[in-house]
């Protein structure tokens, strides 16, 4: 037993705490780069949009990590936001208004937006009108991404950041040094509740932009079925 932990009794449990919950950070963050992975396939097979794949680096930091989501989803919401100009450029105003109308028929939508597609792409998939209408429609990319987006930059900019990703495979005492050094009790507190914050944030906005890609991935997948 090292020595703080006879100073500090609870110290054991503070540090199972800590790798739990940094294990819960990069699953989080894993399944986060899975589903912008999804979304971007679907964007560039059928919107014509060029977003490169990503994959998390296990020899780089959770800054690191979180600056490549960061990077993806603003090119995400560059391109999206290309494609609703397109629209607003090509559609007459009472069209374009159309497509944001909660009132109007999701079939109506649909046809204008693939109309439109049909023009800039050349050729259209079926499927970019609903494509289009699901992500220009929804909160995806002015909230849902904004928000994760945001969330991504304090968790890098946080005590957290500078954490490897690779250290869970070190073993318990090299974890909690490449965390947390030579803290004392109260600072291996303060991080475990720092990390507690940013991880349920955190979860709860990624949930809801996985949500999110979900409802536009299932929409492609019905229909090639």
């Amino acid at each position: 037993m090292a020595l703080s932990d006879l100073l500090y009794p609870d110290n054991p449990k503070r540090r199972q705490e800590l790798i739990h919950l940094h294990q819960e950070l990069l699953n989080c963050m894993s399944t986060n780069f899975h589903a912008t992975n999804e979304l971007a396939g679907v964007l560039n097979e059928h919107l014509g949009c060029t977003i490169t794949r990503i994959q998390m680096r296990e020899s780089s930091t959770v800054k690191e990590n979180c600056d490549i989501m960061i990077q993806a989803m603003s090119e995400i919401q560059r391109q999206v936001q290309k494609i609703d100009s397109d629209m607003k450029e090509k559609l007459e105003p009472v069209l374009y208004q159309k497509l944001y109308d909660i009132k109007e028929p999701e079939l109506e939508k649909i046809a204008i937006a693939h109309k439109v597609f049909s023009v800039v792409l050349g050729e259209a998939t079926s499927m970019a009108g609903m494509v289009a209408i699901k992500v220009l429609g929804s909160n995806l990319v002015t909230l849902t991404v904004s928000k994760l987006v945001s969330l991504l930059a304090q968790i890098g900019a946080s005590v957290l950041g500078g954490i490897s990703i690779t250290i869970l495979g070190l073993g318990i005492e090299m974890i909690l040094h490449a965390i947390l050094g030579a803290m004392e009790r109260n600072q291996l507190l303060a991080a475990v509740r720092s990390y507690e914050k940013h991880l349920s944030e955190f979860k709860a906005a990624s949930e809801k932009y996985q949500q999110a890609i979900r409802e536009v991935t299932s929409l492609v997948r019905q229909q090639v079925q």
